[in-house]
C-alpha cells in the first residue's frame, strides 16, 4: 500500500467521480500503465510472504467464525469476508481512520504488546441497534458512543475478539483481554508512528449496512512467534492428539448412550394368499434350523449369535460368537 487515503480524500474522490471530474476509465488506463513497484528502503517490509500467507489462513477461520457468532447474536443476515492482509506504518493506518471511530483496544496474552480492533463507526451503531432491539440501521451523525452505548460494546467487543483463540490456537494459545474503548485515533498510540503493522481487513454486512473492520497488529507483539507463522507449522500443528480429558468425556457419553437390541428368532416368505388363509392354531416354518443360532441384532446390524434361555422369570439369549465385519452373517 503506497498511499492511505484519508475519509476526507475518499469522500471527494466519489464527488469528482459521481460530477464527472474525473474519467473512471482513464484513471484504469493510468493504473495499467503503470508497472513499476515502489519500495522505501527506509521502510523495509518485516514480514515475509509466506507469513503474511498463513496469517490469511488464520483470519479467514475467524472471519467464518466471526460471521456465524454476529448472525446469532444479532439475530440478523451477517456475511464477513477477509479483505486483505498487509503490512504498513503506524501512521499510514491511524490516518486513514475517521475521527470518532470505535476502536478497541486489546492485548494478547502471552504475547506483548497492544493490538488495535478498529470497527467502522456505520457498522457499530447497526450493531449496537441490533443489540438494542432495533432494525440494525446505522446513526444519521457520526458521534462518540455515550457510556451505555461504550459498556455495550466493550462486552460485545471483548467477545468478538475472544473468537481468535481457536484460529490462532495451532500457532500459539492467545486470551484475547479488551483494554478500553477509544474514539479518536490520535490518542490511540500503541506504537511509534513509524513502527511496521500487519493490517486485517474484514468486509462485513449486517442486513443492507456494509462497512470494514480493521485489526492491527504490530510486528512487536508477533515477533517472537515469527518463526512459526509459515504454512508448513500451521498444517502440521493442526493434526494433534486429543487430550486425556476429552477421550474420557467421549468414552462416558457413549457409555451410557441407550442403544436397541432386538433378537432374530428367524424368517419367513409367504404369499398374500396363505397370509389372508392363516387362522388359530396354523404353523409358518422358519429359515432357519432349530439348532441354529438366534442373531443379535444391535442397532442395524448383527453383531453376536446366541442360544435362546431363561433367567428367572424372563427369557434371554447366551452369547456365542461375536460377528466380525467381515463376517458373512453380519
Amino acid at each position: 500500500m503506497n498511499e492511505i487515503l484519508s475519509q476526507e480524500e475518499i469522500d471527494a474522490l466519489l464527488t469528482a467521480l459521481s460530477k464527472g471530474d474525473v474519467d473512471a476509465d482513464e484513471l484504469k488506463q493510468e493504473q495499467s500503465k503503470r508497472k513499476v513497484r515502489v519500495y522505501d528502503f527506509r521502510r523495509p517490509n518485516k514480514f515475509s510472504k509466506d507469513q503474511i500467507h498463513t496469517l490469511h489462513v488464520i483470519f479467514e477461520n475467524y472471519a467464518r467464525t466471526l460471521g456465524t457468532y454476529l448472525s446469532a447474536q444479532l439475530r440478523a443476515a451477517v456475511q464477513t469476508e477477509l479483505l486483505s492482509v498487509e503490512q504498513i506504518t503506524y501512521s499510514e493506518f491511524t490516518r486513514s481512520l475517521p475521527n470518532p471511530s470505535v476502536l478497541c483496544v486489546f492485548t494478547l496474552p502471552p504475547l506483548e504488546g497492544t493490538a488495535l480492533f478498529e470497527i467502522n463507526p456505520n457498522l457499530g451503531f447497526a450493531m449496537l441497534d441490533r443489540l438494542l432491539g432495533g432494525p440494525g440501521l446505522p446513526t444519521e451523525r457520526i458521534r462518540p458512543l455515550t457510556e451505555i452505548e461504550s459498556t455495550l460494546m466493550e462486552r460485545f467487543g471483548q467477545r468478538m475478539l475472544s473468537l481468535l483463540e481457536e484460529p490462532w490456537s495451532t500457532i500459539v494459545n492467545i486470551t484475547p483481554v479488551l483494554d478500553h474503548l477509544e474514539s479518536n485515533p490520535q490518542f490511540t498510540q500503541i506504537v511509534s508512528p513509524g513502527e511496521m503493522v500487519v493490517i486485517i481487513s474484514l468486509e462485513t454486512q449486517i442486513g443492507e449496512v456494509f462497512g470494514i473492520m480493521n485489526m492491527c497488529i504490530p510486528f512487536l507483539v508477533l515477533e517472537p512467534i515469527l518463526n512459526k507463522l509459515n504454512v508448513h507449522y500451521y498444517y502440521s500443528s493442526t493434526v494433534k492428539e486429543p487430550a486425556p480429558e476429552t477421550v474420557q468425556a467421549l468414552r462416558s457419553r457413549l457409555e451410557n448412550a441407550m442403544i436397541p437390541v432386538r433378537v432374530m428368532v428367524g424368517k419367513a416368505t409367504i404369499t398374500v394368499k396363505d397370509l389372508l388363509d392363516l387362522s388359530v392354531g396354523d404353523v409358518i416354518p422358519l429359515e432357519r434350523h432349530v439348532k441354529d443360532d438366534f442373531e443379535v441384532v444391535v442397532g442395524t446390524g448383527t453383531k453376536f449369535l446366541g442360544t435362546p434361555g431363561v433367567v428367572g422369570n424372563r427369557v434371554a439369549v447366551k452369547v456365542t460368537k461375536v460377528v466380525e465385519e467381515e463376517d458373512d452373517n453380519a
